[in-house]
């Protein structure tokens, strides 16, 4: 057994871990960070690269198919073993080394195996082979160590061995039917990829479909799912299962069933704290860590929680964000600075209250920022909305010949200023940054007509916002 002390040590090495600890390195501060599994962590291998490297072929030729003059050179269908070779080559087939070699250069330590805490800003940490090292921070410790997928309490599913997202998005062999388990991001986008394989896929879900976006959104995906082939059942969700000799069977609370080779649970994420040994510094395993601003764990003042694990916000760009604050603010703590006035900038996570941006992956895609409608009503706000169909618009017609999409602002009528934005259409991820920036930046309405959107591109729906909104006063 070896001991080693640092100034900082991180819990995952995901990207949200290799943030913290790139930050606080960059803030003068001695860091190590520890991975069990590889470092680049679950946006990597598991979730957002390979689920778009999954997303993205498909969505491709329909899309040529939809042009005049493109669809007549298409003579033949999907190369699903390409598009699996696609992903490998986006997971770096599932390889380190990179990653590794980046932790090298920039300074920080790596210990790799499983860490527990073993006291107050002390962590131990097991490698596969079994050797023993303990870590002593100086100043903080961050836990970065994710979230995991939820498997419900339903009889007889963990018998049938269901799929997670992360088998999902590694497969190699591709099924001839799917069940889908929950209708959010993952269960929506993994019934587009699998669709697109020409797998027949179920999409079982308990309420609507993407029920935290604007109901139009889950609306048009439903109907694009429906359109690729996809059964999407809604109101319903699974009371038991079992497996035959061939497929899984699952019952339905209506009475009916689903029979699938496979069954995807994508119904939630679970912290990954449950063997983390926090039950000795105070706190429940298995628990989210509540964190203030700062990414301090509430009630301590050297634990930090960052990413998924403190549940605020569980997207990699919002972890990312975190992750730059939590650095900036050890470091600043560490050398006595206000955690605002740091020479380098250290901030708060303030942006993971109202102004998140999202994209779901789906054909179309779904892009918003900031409060929907009724997030915006039950805040009490006082608001107007705007809705444009995208498919009025210059852009959209030389972009595709059948282009559907659908835009919505939302106006803080007290101030005038934008406080959600949701776009559904082909590729609206990119008009997202430009609604992230108006509404993050406070822009006023008078000022965004001096904001000129180039002609012709789907972004002069910024536009016609405006002039639904009304002409500023002469």
């Amino acid at each position: 057994m070896s001991e080693r002390e640092y100034d900082v040590i991180v819990i995952g090495a995901g990207t949200v871990g290799e943030n913290v600890a790139d930050r606080a390195k960059q803030g003068g501060m001695d860091t190590v960070i520890v991975e069990a599994e590889l470092v680049g962590g679950e946006c990597s291998y598991w979730a957002c690269m390979p689920s778009k490297g999954l997303l993205r072929s498909a969505a491709a030729l329909r899309a040529a198919r939809d042009l005049d003059g493109a669809k007549q050179a298409i003579t033949g269908d999907l190369d699903v073993a390409g598009v699996l070779r696609r992903r490998d080559r986006i997971a770096h087939d599932w390889n380190d080394d990179s990653q590794v070699r980046w932790l090298e250069q920039t300074g920080i330590d790596l210990v790799r195996g499983h860490a527990e805490f073993t006291g107050v800003k002390r962590v131990r940490v097991t490698a596969e082979d079994g050797t023993v090292t303990d870590l002593v921070a100086r100043h903080a410790v961050a836990v970065s160590t994710g979230s995991a997928a939820l498997l419900p309490d339903i009889p007889g599913l963990r018998e049938i061995e269901p799929w997670t997202s992360r088998d999902a998005t590694s497969a190699h062999v591709i099924p001839a039917s799917l069940a889908i388990l929950g209708g959010g991001v993952v269960g929506a986008e993994m019934a587009t990829a699998y669709a697109g394989f020409g797998t027949k896929v179920t999409l079982i879900v308990r309420s609507t479909l993407l029920d935290h976006l604007e109901p139009f959104a889950g609306e048009m995906v439903e109907a694009a799912l429906t359109k690729l082939g996809v059964t999407v059942r809604t109101g319903v969700e699974v009371t038991e299962a079992h497996r035959t000799d061939k497929n899984a069977v699952l019952t339905l609370s209506d009475g009916g069933r689903v029979v699938a080779e496979e069954v995807l649970v994508a119904i939630g994420r679970t912290p990954r704290t449950t063997d983390l040994g926090l039950e000795r510094i105070g706190f429940q395993p298995g628990a989210w860590l509540a964190v203030d601003d700062t990414l301090l764990v509430k009630g301590t003042d050297w634990l930090y929680a960052v990413g998924d694990v403190n549940h605020r916000a569980l997207l990699t760009h919002q972890g990312k964000y975190q992750a730059r604050a939590a650095g900036d603010v050890i470091a600043a703590r560490a050398k006595g600075l206000p955690v605002d006035d740091a020479p380098w900038g250290a901030h708060v996570a303030t942006a993971d209250h109202d102004h998140v941006p999202q994209v779901t992956f789906t054909d179309p895609e779904v892009a918003s920022v900031g409060l929907t409608e009724a997030a915006a009503r039950e805040a009490g706000r006082s608001i107007r909305v705007l809705d444009y169909d995208l498919s009025w618009i210059g852009g959209a017609t030389t972009y595709a010949d059948h282009y559907e999409g659908m835009a919505r602002a939302i106006v803080d009528e007290d101030r005038g200023v934008l406080i959600g934005a949701t776009f559904v259409g082909p590729d609206v991820a990119e008009l997202l940054h430009s609604a992230t920036v108006a509404i993050v930046g406070e822009v006023s309405i008078d000022r965004l007509w001096h904001a000129v959107p180039s002609y012709p591109t789907v972004s002069e729906v910024w536009l016609r916002w405006l002039e639904a909104y009304g002409r500023p006063p002469l």
